[in-house]
């Protein structure tokens, strides 16, 4: 495609493509709702049902820890905090009511580290409404605050009712928001990941296992977080890392704990096995080299502006065309970094993206002598 005054110059990299998700060309899966993604690219390799929103169960939980994270962070919080359990959390998340529990007591005090643990490994519901009652007064303003966050970090098929993810008609999530807000939790707070892959905790004197099935079938997983209830199924937010990529998986509506275990083996094997991370574009490479109208310099590097990488299928090779556009001559002056163009990258399935090509240094513009020197010039030899 070349576009009127402007230059383009087009050329050809062969290589794999892949569009929004690779389902198409994916192996089959018993979930009901599903989303493969890359770590690095953000991009999808496989999606079912992933924008429905649906029960999340205890993968709801990535949130109050997400909020947890979020206190930390911003120094409000320390892991050597104490706080005390209610008789409310007691009651509502203790082992009296049915679910997963910490196995906290009235009157407890608490270290926020134990507490995160109880979430994370042991999925405590009465852990995350004594995290509820004292950091927001109680879970329902909490909840307020979960809700809140959520809108700011764009998780748009997500609305929260409690901090456990205990069933509610109105309590839903994502495959895919669970999705984003896990890479956010990777990718923000590398210092507590580590958590998510221990694999027992032990309060109380009781000892629990984490329940993430990957932790023990596959020696590169390394989080996140499982949930089962009768109407979500058996439900699993999965990561693994292998070399440099890494992996997130969310899958729901699964009928045991073995499939869930099978499913999830199968699909991150089958992601690590078929795609790979490519450079298409490298940061500073030089594209072209263009003739500057009354510049002190007779030419400018065009650079592009950033690097980009695409997750693409190892199995499946294609044409990605890539077309650089911008003005030829350009009018001094120039300043280093400024946008003089842009590489028009077009791969077959997605849309076309547009990468800037900027200026690689200053080029100050002539005086008046240098106007009309650089004119005659022109004049006579058709130089500038």
């Amino acid at each position: 495609m070349y576009i009127k005054n402007k230059t383009a110059l087009s050329f050809i990299l062969m290589s794999s493509i892949i569009g929004t998700a690779y389902n198409s060309w994916a192996i089959e899966s018993k979930a009901k709702n599903l989303i493969l993604m890359d770590f690095d690219t953000g991009q999808y390799l496989y999606t079912k049902d992933a924008d429905k929103m649906i029960p999340p169960a205890s993968m709801s939980k990535l949130m109050t820890v997400y909020m947890i994270f979020n206190k930390l962070k911003d120094g409000s919080l320390s892991l050597d905090d104490t706080f005390t359990v209610s008789e409310n959390a007691w009651r509502k998340g203790g082992a009296a009511s049915g679910g997963s529990t910490m196995f906290l007591s009235i009157g407890d005090k608490v270290r926020v580290e134990d507490l995160l643990k109880g979430i994370i490994i042991q999925s405590g519901n009465d852990a995350c409404i004594v995290v509820a009652e004292n950091l927001a007064g109680s879970e329902e303003d909490f909840v307020a605050e979960m809700n809140k966050k959520a809108d700011e970090i764009g998780l748009v098929n997500s609305h929260f009712v409690n901090a456990t993810g205990l069933p509610h008609p109105d309590h839903r999530m994502s495959v895919e928001d669970l999705a984003k807000l896990s890479r956010r939790i990777i990718s923000e707070y590398p210092q507590y990941y580590h958590l998510f892959s221990q694999k027992e905790f032990v309060y109380h004197n009781i000892r629990q296992g984490n329940r993430n099935p990957l932790l023990y079938s596959m020696q590169s997983a390394d989080g996140l977080k499982t949930g089962h209830t009768e109407e979500a199924g058996f439900c699993l937010t999965a990561s693994a890392k292998r070399g440099d990529r890494r992996l997130i998986g969310v899958m729901t509506g699964l009928k045991s704990n073995k499939e869930r275990s099978e499913e999830a083996d199968k699909i991150m094997n089958w992601g690590f096995r078929e795609f790979d991370n490519y450079t298409i574009l490298k940061q500073n490479t030089k594209v072209a080299e263009i003739p500057v109208w009354y510049g002190q310099k007779a030419s400018v590097d065009l650079l592009v502006s950033q690097n980009l990488v695409r997750t693409l299928k190892k199995s499946k090779s294609d044409k990605i065309k890539l077309i650089a556009v911008y003005d030829k001559p350009v009018k001094a002056p120039i300043k280093a970094g400024q946008q003089l163009g842009y590489v028009k990258v077009e791969i077959p399935g997605q849309e076309d993206m547009q990468i800037p090509l900027i200026a690689s240094e200053n080029v100050a513009k002539v005086g008046v002598w240098g106007k009309i020197s650089k004119n005659i010039k022109y004049l006579l030899l058709g130089e500038q």
